[in-house]
């Protein structure tokens, strides 16, 4: 039987208008949404879907209006902002499409930082960091800055430092957007493997199409609620569009 990891049980989002009274834009409307361990979900929407506000708020980056999302048995919403960004720290690693990576620093600093903030001296911190970026193809760009590094190995770093700290969940937010196709193909298929070797759950945000087909499920969000959800061998994936076979 599955295994859930996360669950968001009637999730709203409410954003009050500035200057008109009682008016408001409700980003999320009743959500629910169970995560298994292991699994590679992706969530996909329009521009103003809800999307984000939903992928921010089950990755610990923001909290609902109402509604609850657990982590196992915990509460995200009960949480004060130290204790969101404790669970940030030991539990969860971000990807983002801007790679955010600090451009004085090498790719082994740059990876070895979540562990430096978590109080580790940073010998260890570095020896942690050089298995990560090896274990993302890039044990001979240790010592390489951003500027010196494609746009697909940035990424990597990227990926390598959300690693670092072993957390049960990835949260991926449009991590191909800025790559071409092939260095796309090859970050999809590495978290692909995250999942099948090492049993770390990733959620996707994108609009890639490839990402689609290597998820276990997609989560479809329109008007701030979840349209309907579905397994990769329910989608008929071809270039430029996506088909409903179910």
């Amino acid at each position: 039987m599955p295994d859930a990891l996360i669950t968001a049980k009637n999730l709203t989002k409410v954003y009050p208008l500035k200057g008109r009274a009682k008016a408001e834009v409700r980003a999320l409307d009743g959500v629910s949404l169970t995560v298994n361990r292991g699994e590679y979900l992706s969530i996909m929407g329009p521009s103003g879907s809800g999307k984000s506000t939903l992928f921010n708020i089950i990755g610990a980056l923001d909290k609902p209006t109402s509604g609850d999302v657990r982590i196992g048995e915990l509460s995200l919403p009960s949480l004060s902002s130290k204790q969101l960004a404790y669970v940030r720290g030991q539990h969860l690693g971000y990807v983002f499409q801007s790679y955010n990576l600090f451009p004085s620093l090498t790719a082994v600093k740059n990876v070895s930082l979540p562990r430096v903030f978590a109080g580790e001296p940073p010998e260890a911190a570095d020896e942690a960091a050089r298995q990560c970026l090896e274990q993302v193809g890039l044990g001979h760009r240790l010592d390489h800055r951003p500027d010196e590094l494609s746009g697909g190995q940035q990424q990597r770093v990227a990926i390598a430092r959300a690693l670092v700290n072993a957390p049960a969940i990835i949260h991926a937010d449009e991590p191909t957007s800025n790559l071409d196709l092939t260095t796309g193909e090859q970050i999809i298929e590495l978290l692909r493997s995250l999942c099948t070797t090492a049993g770390v759950t990733v959620i996707a945000a994108t609009h890639d199409h490839k990402m689609l087909a290597q998820s276990d499920r997609v989560a479809w969000v329109r008007d701030g609620k979840i349209e309907k959800i579905q397994t990769a061998d329910q989608l008929d994936i071809q270039a430029g569009q996506i088909e409903s076979t179910a």
